[in-house]
């Protein structure tokens, strides 16, 4: 396994991390639980070869998540670094602390090695991290060795995860935000990171699951020198010169493997190839943006449809080829949480989303196509 220095926390950490937000499920009485023997095993397998980073939260797998890192933890405490979160939205540093002992209890260890205020944006910090007493609160428990690092994962607009580190004044050692081959937006922030000395760790190496289905577009970025999407994807943010690690969430000892054995490989994208797959995406993007620039001025829709979610989903299936994760995102339109709008086949055709479009783009009829593709049959 591949190491790499953790900024400037002093520690090296494996180029990929675990994960440990889909850990597999096991039938029981007709009900499907989360299987906690099969996870530990899965975990144990990760550390033997050589991973030795673990990222969980407490909302992870219906809040059992961290109960099994504990269980997998057991007699190997010192072998790995254990990474979890704190949510500060509406936190204060007493609330902080009840949460942080919380997780203690539940991981059943005496020190969180990485402890991040969770998916935080600039308002969030500025409003509630130091006002509200988080910020204080945590740099006392470092001080009392519970928490050996501070760090922060991020969720907001480019630009302001610079600005957290610099108004975070030197406190935060690590950051874990979003980096792959079809978001490249926090590229500029990531190398500020990095020149600030805090180690970057990458969620959504592959997109969400996105870039893990087969895709002829995105393996056509290096004809020949990858064996899927799902490689090229890790091979691509393990690239670049200011990422430490690239976390994924596996269920199965064979993803694991597949994982590492690229995370393993020395070996990085030269600057050509580099340059042809940024290029390319580029172009991608352009394609995309023909269909729908996702600019919102079409919603509020009186159909209930997100049309610029729908037409992503359709971009997904047209410019990429992800047809199968497409297919399944479609599918879960109106039956998720993250999907709570109609699809497609619910528009009531009265055309306002045309007159609102500044790109004249036929809405009605890319939606009826784009119930027509992606629908079940």
């Amino acid at each position: 396994m591949q190491y790499a220095e953790f900024g400037k926390s002093g520690v090296r950490v494996s180029r990929l991390g675990f994960g440990c937000m889909r850990f597999p499920k096991c039938e029981r009485k007709g009900i499907m639980v989360w299987d906690h023997d099969e996870s530990v095993r899965l975990l144990h397998h990760a550390m033997d070869i050589g991973i030795n980073y673990l990222d969980t939260a407490p909302l992870y797998c219906d809040t059992e998540s961290e109960i099994i890192v504990g269980k997998a933890l057991k007699g190997r405490r010192n072998s790995v670094y254990v990474s979890t979160k704190n949510n500060i939205k509406t936190s204060s540093g007493d609330d902080f602390e009840r949460m942080f002992e919380t997780s203690m209890k539940k991981l059943d260890i005496d020190y969180i090695d990485f402890y991040h205020f969770w998916g935080i944006s600039l308002d969030v910090f500025r409003e509630n991290a130091a006002p509200k007493g988080p910020l204080d609160r945590a740099v006392r428990l470092k001080k009392e060795g519970v928490i050996r690092h501070i760090s922060f994962s991020f969720h907001d607009s480019p630009g302001n995860m610079s600005q957290i580190i610099r108004e975070g004044k030197g406190i935060f050692e690590t950051v874990l935000c979003q980096y792959n081959l079809l978001d490249q937006s926090l590229t500029g922030d990531i190398a500020f990171a990095r020149e600030q000395g805090l180690g970057v760790v990458i969620m959504g190496p592959v997109g969400g699951g996105r870039l893990g289905a087969p895709s002829p577009v995105i393996q056509s970025l290096l004809p020949g020198k990858v064996a899927s999407s799902a490689e090229l994807a890790l091979r691509f943010v393990l690239t670049n010169p200011n990422v430490t690690m690239a976390l994924s969430g596996m269920g199965s000892i064979k993803m694991v493997d597949e994982n590492a054995a690229v995370a393993d490989n020395p070996a990085r994208l030269t600057e050509t190839e580099l340059a042809r797959i940024n290029e390319m995406m580029r172009e991608n993007a352009r394609l995309a943006d023909l269909y729908c620039t996702g600019c919102n001025y079409c919603m509020p829709c009186p159909g209930g449809l997100h049309i610029p979610e729908i037409f992503r989903l359709m971009n997904y299936h047209r410019v990429y080829k992800l047809t199968g994760y497409a297919r399944e995102q479609y599918a879960l339109i109106g039956h998720s949480e993250e999907r709570k709008y109609k699809d497609a086949a619910a528009c009531i055709d009265c055309g306002l989303c045309e007159k609102k479009c500044p790109q004249r783009l036929k809405i009605r009829e890319q939606l009826r196509q784009t119930h027509a593709e992606l629908a079940p049959v």
